[in-house]
């Protein structure tokens, strides 16, 4: 559980993979014509008279929840893989080595006939582990067990870089042990979140029955489990509470923690999980670990051992028999809308992406990715620097000492394109071509034990968090450098064949998004070298809050599915680095030489291509019940609300397309940044 990292970073889709090169002929084709709806108006919304053509053309597949140009770009990546995956599994290569364990792994999770066959089996020796506690000893000692193959059981451990001294790694507990997305499904009391819960309850009491216990029996565990984890729910913090990175510090000893934790003894636990000489860690929450500590004397044994059997057939039923399969997909479905289930080898392709990620990336690397496209993307990523660094020594609200130390930051700024320059070691990790849920519960321990053996030591700076194939790029604020895997750096974020103006509102964009969170409202509360430090005079800090309070301000009026409103205290970074980063792309694209030999094409200015390639970028359909989850949970404004609520603060877009003042696409009070 890296907190830091998935709970505190903004992580942002989109890149490129070739630079502008000069002398490309252009093809009008490459504007997309047939994604317009010509029949809506830009100055009413201008997403619809992108991509409103694409969204009429562009269905969602029955197996997904939203589909979009990220989700065609990771389905041609999986197909790449897949060919590389089963290539490795014909090849039968020596025992022990990488291409050995991307093969079986494979040929393992494909094995349908040995999976149904074998049923609930595998999980035989952890449930009879759980079936056996007899005291608050024994439920710590299998809380632990549980933890290290991959269950999300009570809370999570892991680690992180101390936010106070970036230089060295320390341990991490934070809340968790729920089923569902989050705190707010338990605890939201409009009609469509009730009805989650009931679908839940239902999903509990059908997985017992598989299990093999009676209606009734059944019907009493769901109970249980849903009472335990509403009360987990009610004691965490919310998703927006936990982007202020001074609420989820608190660093403990060992006295303390078990002070913070009534009936749990933490030096126990560690030596319980193999690491008996950490001796303090940040524990992120701890009002949870205080409810959690009343709750394990007050919530009895038995009622605690269904917990556990639940959380333990949760974390691994999309690896077991069918029966299972089926019944944790039903449960997906009502949470996301999606109506079928992906094919097994693509299931087979995401579960090994996450076991042996990095070295699945390597072949991809290979076959994908020649050391040539770094120099490629890093032509563009440095006109987008040059572009910020220029805003930051200009800005007239910046006082000469923030001023400083905000270019100071940026001069600190790394940049990593790709791949890692040292790949991951998966030697100790046994994989074979028994049953699948078993490689995929070694792998689960052998990543929670690789980041454990991290804490203490000095961090590795040449670490990478996201795979070579993934379809993402992130800023890390704690190591305070910019991240883009070869797996995005492909068209269509960037094509060749296009107007430069579209490659600059796409590429552009979100590479300028990545940059400016450095300086967002989360990324501006660390220094250049990643450390939780204020360097901002109080008058520039109140200045910067009052405008990121303008973004919160303006993505709140926004909702989905009708009546759900967006979190605008949720999204502020994200719609911050938004904002910032097309400011950034535009400014960058009128500074360089492709703009000052730019044609009108197809009937599009320079600048209204531009525009175009900043929206086409989030071309997307997603289903209702998705809209709802992600606006729960995620970070980042539906793709509408990014491509309209953003060019609504830009008087540049305005006038591109001569659209009104008092139009939806002109905000009546500008938000203003950088």
């Amino acid at each position: 559980m890296r907190l830091h990292r998935f709970a505190l970073l903004g992580m942002m889709l989109g890149l490129s993979g070739a630079a502008l090169a000069a002398g490309t002929t252009v093809d009008a084709d490459s504007l997309h014509p047939g994604w317009l709806d010509t029949h809506a108006s830009p100055a009413q919304s201008f997403y619809q008279f992108a991509n409103g053509g694409w969204q009429k053309s562009h269905p969602i597949p029955a197996a997904y929840s939203t589909w979009g140009t990220f989700n065609i770009l990771q389905v041609r990546n999986e197909t790449i893989i897949r060919q590389l995956i089963q290539d490795a599994a014909k090849a039968h290569a020596p025992d022990g080595s990488a291409a050995q364990k991307v093969g079986d792994f494979y040929a393992s999770g494909m094995d349908e006939q040995l999976i149904d066959r074998l049923g609930i089996g595998p999980l035989s020796p952890e449930l009879d582990g759980i079936a056996g506690i007899r005291n608050l000893s024994d439920l710590q000692r299998e809380v632990a067990q549980l933890q290290m193959i991959g269950v999300d059981a009570m809370f999570g451990i892991g680690e992180m870089q101390d936010f106070k001294d970036s230089s060295r790694v320390i341990g991490v507990a934070g809340q968790g042990g729920i089923g569902l997305p989050d705190r707010d499904y338990y605890l939201k009391q409009d009609p469509k979140f009730k009805q989650i819960r009931a679908e839940y309850v239902a999903h509990l009491t059908r997985t017992f029955q598989l299990l093999g216990d009676g209606r009734q029996l059944a019907a009493r565990e769901a109970g249980i489990v849903m009472t335990i984890e509403t009360g987990l729910a009610k004691a965490s913090m919310s998703r927006v509470q936990q982007r202020d990175p001074r609420a989820i510090y608190h660093v403990m000893t060992l006295v303390q923690l078990d002070r913070a934790t009534p009936n749990f003894s933490w030096s126990e636990y560690f030596r319980e999980i193999g690491y008996p000489q950490i001796t303090s860690i940040n524990l992120a929450m701890p009002e949870f670990f205080g409810a959690l500590g009343k709750d394990l004397r007050s919530v009895p044994l038995e009622q605690w051992k269904i917990y556990l059997r639940w959380r333990l057939i949760d974390a691994f039923a999309p690896y077991l028999s069918k029966p299972f399969v089926d019944e944790n997909f039903r449960m997906q479905s009502a949470v996301t809308g999606a109506q079928k289930l992906l094919p097994r080898w693509q299931r087979v392709v995401n579960a090994e992406d996450d076991a042996l990620g990095f070295a699945v990336g390597k072949l991809y690397v290979e076959k994908e990715f020649p050391p040539s496209s770094k120099a490629q993307v890093l032509e563009i990523l440095h006109g987008i620097r040059a572009a910020l660094k220029g805003d930051l020594a200009t800005l007239p609200w910046m006082t000469p000492t923030t001023r400083k130390a905000a270019l100071v930051k940026l001069d600190l700024m790394g940049e990593r394109i790709g791949y890692p320059d040292k790949w991951r070691d998966y030697s100790t990790l046994r994989i074979d071509r028994g049953p699948y849920v078993l490689n995929v519960m070694r792998a689960n321990e052998f990543e929670q034990k690789r980041e454990l053996n991290k804490v203490g030591k000095p961090v590795d700076h040449d670490e990478w968090f996201m795979t070579p194939q993934e379809v993402n790029a992130y800023y890390d604020p704690s190591m305070n450098n910019i991240n883009f895997p070869a797996g995005i750096l492909q068209p269509p974020f960037f094509d060749p064949k296009a107007p430069a103006a579209v490659n600059y509102g796409a590429v552009g964009w979100v590479m300028g998004h990545e940059m400016t969170h450095g300086f967002d409202d989360q990324g501006a509360q660390f220094d250049g070298h990643g450390n939780l430090k204020n360097w901002w005079t109080p008058e520039d800090a109140k200045r910067f809050h009052a405008a990121t309070s303008c973004i919160s301000n303006q993505f709140s009026g926004y909702t989905v599915d009708g009546d759900l409103h967006v979190q605008g205290k949720l999204v502020t970074g994200e719609e911050t680095a938004d904002l910032g980063g097309m400011m950034l792309a535009w400014r960058a694209f009128h500074a360089s030489s492709a703009y000052k030999s730019a044609k009108i094409v197809d009937g599009f200015t320079p600048d209204q291509q531009f525009f175009l390639g900043a929206a086409h970028v989030w071309a997307n359909n997603i289903r209702p019940a998705e809209a709802r989850r992600r606006v729960t949970i995620d970070p980042h404004a539906p793709a509408l609300y990014r491509v309209n609520g953003t060019l609504a603060n830009l008087p540049q877009f305005q006038e591109a397309f001569q659209v009104p003042a008092g139009s939806p696409m002109v905000s009546a009070h500008r938000c203003v940044i950088w």
